[in-house]
C-alpha cells in the first residue's frame, strides 16, 4: 500500500523538476511512512514518486518507483493484487524475469506480456501508472470497484496524477480553485461522482477505467469491466448460496496475504463477524480484532455482539470509545486527510477504529464495506423497493397534468418533515427515477432553497444527469434488468466506490494501515448482481442468500438480529445541550464559503433550528454542510 505522484510532460517542452516530484509525494507520507523513491525518466519528461507502506516483500527490493530488469517500463503503484503469484508463475512461463518477491513488479511485467488489457488478468485493489519507455505511452489504471483512488489533471499538454488531490496541488503548475458544477453534487450525494472533484480542474479516474497518453497528446480512456455485463449465472438457491459461501471464503483467505501483522475490524454484524471467522479460519488461531463504541450514548454501541463474536472465536479484543473530545480533534484534522471530501459521518468512528489498530501494531486489516450494497442489506432498500413496486409504478401512468396538479397542491404542506414527500412529487412530474442513492443530503428541490437565487443562475443545480446516466447505462446493458438490479448497478457505480470505499481509504491510510474488502473481489461482485432478486430478498428478509451462506460459521444470533448502522452520536452532538454544539454550527456560519454567495443561510438555519427544536432529523444535511465549510476553508479560503 502506498502514495503515488507523478508528472508527465507530454505535449510541451518542460522538464520534471526533482523538488517538484519529492514536494508532491512528501505531502503523501501517512500513506507511506516506511520507504520513498523517485524516478525521471531520460529526457525528463517523465516523474514519479512513491511513498511505500510495507506490506509484501519487506525487503529493499519491493522499492519504487520499480522497473522491470530490461529497463524497459517503470511503475509507481498503489495498492495489492492477490493473484500474484499465480500470475508470476504464469509470465515466468512466457520468459519473463523477477528481481523481487513483490506484486509490483507482476503488475510491471503484466503489463509488458499483455500491454493495457493485462488489468482484466487482475484480483485486487490498484492505482498505478506505468511508464513505458520505449513505446513512450503513459498508462494509468484503477481497480474493479474503485476500491484505490487515482485523482488527475490535464493542463497545457501537461499530467499531474496522485494518490491524493494535495499531491496535484503541491506542483507550481497547478493552482486551485473550487469548482461550482461539482459543489451541486456534493450537497446532493455527500461524495463527489467520478470524474468530479471540488478542484477546478481536478478529475478523478472512475473505477474500472484505464488511461493511454502517447507522446503526441493522443488521449484515450476505456472501461475494461462492468459488473452487469458478466456473463450471466442461472441456477438454483442453492447453487447461489454455495457460490457465495466459496468466493467469499476464498476471497477471505487470499486477502490475507501479508508479511506484516493484520486483523479485523468487527461490529458484530454479519459481515465484520463473518470476515473474523473466516480469517480465524485460515489462519488457524483467532485473528485479532478492533471495536468501537459511542462514550456517551449507549444506543449507538454494538459491543454486545462484537464482544459476543470475539468470545465465540477466543479473539484478541480491543475496543476504544469516541466522545466529545475525539470528535474535537477530528474536526482539527479531517480537512488535510479529505481533500476529496466525504459527509459520510462514519468516518469518524473509521479514524479512530484505524488509529486503535495502528497503535496495536496491526498494519493491515480487513473491513466489510459493500456486502450491504451488493446483497441488499439495507432497509432503505426494501422500502425503496416496497414504494416501486406498490405505489410509483402506477403512478408513472398518471397525466401529466395530475402529477404537476398534485405538486402545486404539496406547497400547502408547511412543515420542514413533508420536503421529503414534495421531492418525490418533483421527481415523478419531471419523469425521473424515484431512487437516487442511500446517502441523498439535500434534494434537487431543497437545494432550490439552499442555493442563491445568483448561484443557480451560473450553475446548473439538478444532480439528476448523474443518476440518469448510470440508469441509461444498464438499460443499455441489460433491459430486462428489474428495480432492485437497477438500484444495486447504481450503488456499485456511485455511491459504493466514491462515498464508501473514499471514506475507508482515507480514514485508513490517515493512520498508516490498510484496509481490504473481502467482499468486494470482482467475481463475487460478478455473481451477486446477477442473482435473482427473489433471493437477495425472501420472505422479507433482506440479505437472504448471503445470511444462508454464512450459517454455521457464524452464530445464529449474529446473522438474525436487526440490523443496526455503523452510527456516530452526531444527532445529539447538534442538539443545544451538546458541548460541542455551538462549534459544530459555527462552522458552517462562519466560513469563508459565506463569502461566495452560494448558500442561502437563512435556510440552513432554519434547517439546524429544525434539527434542534423540532425533533426534525437533519444531522446528516448538517454534517454535509460541516465537512463543505471545513473542506473550503482549509483548502480554498
Amino acid at each position: 500500500m502506498c502514495g503515488i505522484a507523478g508528472v508527465y510532460h507530454f505535449n510541451n517542452s518542460k522538464k520534471v523538476g526533482e523538488k517538484e516530484i519529492l514536494k508532491m509525494r512528501d505531502t503523501l507520507i501517512h500513506r507511506g511512512p516506511d520507504d520513498a523513491g523517485i524516478y525521471i525518466s531520460k529526457n525528463e519528461n517523465v516523474g514519479f514518486g512513491t511513498r511505500r507502506l510495507k506490506i509484501i516483500d519487506l525487503s529493499s527490493a519491493g522499492h519504487m518507483p520499480m522497473a522491470d530488469t530490461a529497463k524497459n517500463a517503470w511503475i509507481t503503484y498503489n495498492g495489492e493484487l492477490y493473484n500474484f503469484k499465480e500470475l508470476r508463475k504464469e509470465l515466468e512461463s512466457l520468459g519473463r524475469r523477477f528481481a523481487s518477491q513483490s506484486d509490483t513488479e507482476v503488475i510491471l511485467n503484466a503489463y509488458l506480456e499483455y500491454g493495457p488489457e493485462c488489468v482484466k488478468r487482475f484480483n485486487g485493489m490498484f492505482a498505478f501508472a506505468i511508464w513505458d519507455e520505449k513505446k513512450k505511452i503513459l498508462f494509468v489504471a484503477r481497480d474493479h470497484l474503485g476500491i484505490k483512488p487515482f485523482y488527475y489533471s490535464f493542463a497545457n499538454g501537461s499530467f499531474y496524477f496522485g494518490s491524493e488531490i494535495k499531491a496535484i496541488l503541491a506542483h507550481s503548475d497547478v493552482k486551485k480553485d473550487l469548482d461550482e458544477n461539482s459543489l451541486s453534487y456534493y450537497l446532493t450525494f455527500s461524495c463527489l461522482p467520478s470524474p468530479h472533484t471540488l478542484f477546478q480542474g481536478i478529475k478523478k479516474l472512475a473505477p474500472a477505467h484505464y488511461l493511454t497518453i502517447k507522446e503526441n497528446g493522443e488521449i484515450k480512456e476505456k472501461e475494461y469491466w462492468n459488473p452487469a455485463a458478466a456473463k450471466k449465472q442461472n441456477g438454483s438457491e442453492e447453487y447461489f448460496i454455495s457460490e457465495t459461501r466459496r468466493l467469499l471464503k476464498e476471497s477471505i483467505k487470499s486477502q490475507m496475504v501479508s508479511d506484516v501483522p493484520f486483523g479485523c475490524f468487527l461490529s458484530g454484524g454479519v459481515d465484520s463477524s463473518t470476515n473474523a471467522a473466516l480469517m480465524s479460519e485460515a489462519l488457524g488461531r483467532p485473528v485479532e480484532t478492533f471495536s468501537v463504541g459511542s462514550k456517551n450514548f449507549e444506543k449507538y454501541n454494538e459491543f454486545k455482539y462484537s464482544r459476543m463474536m470475539a468470545d465465540v472465536l477466543k479473539t484478541k479484543p480491543h475496543e476504544i470509545l469516541i466522545g466529545d473530545d475525539e470528535m474535537a480533534e477530528f474536526l482539527e484534522r479531517y480537512a488535510f486527510f479529505s481533500d476529496d471530501p466525504s459527509a459520510d459521518q462514519v468516518c469518524l468512528p473509521l479514524f479512530y477504529l484505524s488509529k486503535l489498530a495502528r497503535d496495536n501494531g496491526v498494519i493491515m486489516v480487513q473491513i466489510g464495506e459493500g456486502s450491504d450494497e451488493i446483497f441488499t442489506g439495507y432497509n432503505t432498500y426494501l422500502k425503496a423497493i416496497n414504494l416501486y413496486n406498490n405505489l410509483w409504478k402506477h403512478l408513472e401512468k398518471m397525466p401529466d397534468f395530475l402529477k404537476n396538479g398534485v405538486f402545486k397542491a404539496s406547497s400547502l404542506l408547511k412543515h420542514p418533515r413533508f420536503e421529503f414527500h414534495k421531492e418525490y412529487l418533483r421527481r415523478l412530474k419531471e419523469h425521473q427515477e424515484p431512487f437516487w442513492g442511500n446517502a441523498i443530503a439535500f434534494s434537487d428541490y431543497q437545494k432550490e432553497k439552499l442555493l442563491t437565487d445568483n448561484f443557480q443562475k451560473r450553475i446548473s443545480a439538478s444532480s439528476y444527469p448523474i443518476i440518469e446516466n448510470y440508469y441509461k447505462e444498464i438499460k443499455e446493458i441489460d433491459d430486462s434488468a428489474d428495480f432492485l438490479k437497477r438500484l444495486t448497478y447504481l450503488e456499485i457505480k456511485h455511491r459504493l466506490s466514491e462515498l464508501l470505499l473514499m471514506r475507508a481509504d482515507k480514514m485508513t491510510m490517515a493512520n498508516s494501515i490498510e484496509a481490504r474488502v473481502p467482499f468486494l473481489d470482482h467475481r463475487l461482485v460478478e455473481l451477486a448482481i446477477q442473482m435473482p432478486s427473489e433471493l437477495k430478498i425472501k420472505n422479507g428478509t433482506a440479505k437472504y442468500v448471503l445470511k444462508k451462506a454464512v450459517s454455521g460459521i457464524i452464530p445464529d444470533e449474529i446473522i438474525w438480529r436487526e440490523k443496526q448502522g455503523f452510527a456516530t452520536s452526531m444527532s445529539e452532538w447538534l442538539k443545544p445541550d451538546s458541548k460541542i454544539s455551538k462549534r459544530l454550527t459555527n462552522i458552517v456560519m462562519n466560513s469563508k464559503l459565506r463569502e461566495r454567495g452560494i448558500l442561502n443561510y437563512d435556510y440552513v438555519e432554519k434547517l439546524i433550528s429544525a434539527h434542534q427544536r423540532q425533533n426534525v432529523e437533519h444531522n446528516f444535511r448538517i454534517w454535509n454542510l460541516i465537512t463543505l465549510s471545513l473542506w473550503y476553508d482549509y483548502w480554498i479560503g
